[in-house]
């Protein structure tokens, strides 16, 4: 019987093991993050950089997926800072959702009008609109950010 005991207690501890492994292979140190951070940041910013294309024949398509590229990389850069899992936890809280739907409905929009209804003024509005959302989104990760830009916005209509 102690033999069968040590037995399983090895094999529990190998199964351990085998879970700290891969736990430890998905996990990346912070230097690791914070330079794929740096990498979707720079990606980003080049792509979203590409507004020239949008002034050349038939560069709508190109500006688009470049567009929607970088805005992608650049909302992907922050998974590498606080992990995916807590990203998404983020993405979805109460103070972010609305922008958040939005954000995906825009860039859904700005490939349709890229791909089917090739309306430059369109692509451009749309692009306007992520880039507003994208910061009305990231506002709360700075204390009372928000309450200061209402403040403001309400000071300067009245």
């Amino acid at each position: 019987m102690e033999k069968l005991l040590w037995v399983l207690s090895v094999q529990d501890n190998k199964e351990q093991g085998l879970t700290m492994q891969v736990l430890d292979a998905l996990s990346l140190s912070f230097n690791t993050r914070l330079k794929w951070f740096e990498i979707c940041v720079v990606s980003g910013i080049f792509s979203i950089l590409r507004t020239g294309l949008l002034w050349l024949p038939g560069g709508i398509k190109l500006f688009e997926v470049f567009y929607t590229f970088g805005y992608t990389a650049a909302l992907a850069s922050t998974c590498f800072l606080m992990g995916p899992m807590k990203q998404l936890e983020k993405i979805f809280e109460t103070k972010r959702l609305l922008s958040t739907i939005i954000i995906f409905l825009c860039l859904v929009l700005t490939l349709c009008t890229a791909f089917w209804w090739h309306k430059k003024g369109l692509a451009i509005l749309f692009c306007m609109l992520q880039f507003l959302l994208m910061t009305w989104y990231s506002l709360p990760y700075i204390p009372y950010a928000r309450v200061a830009v209402i403040k403001c916005c309400s000071s300067l209509l009245s």
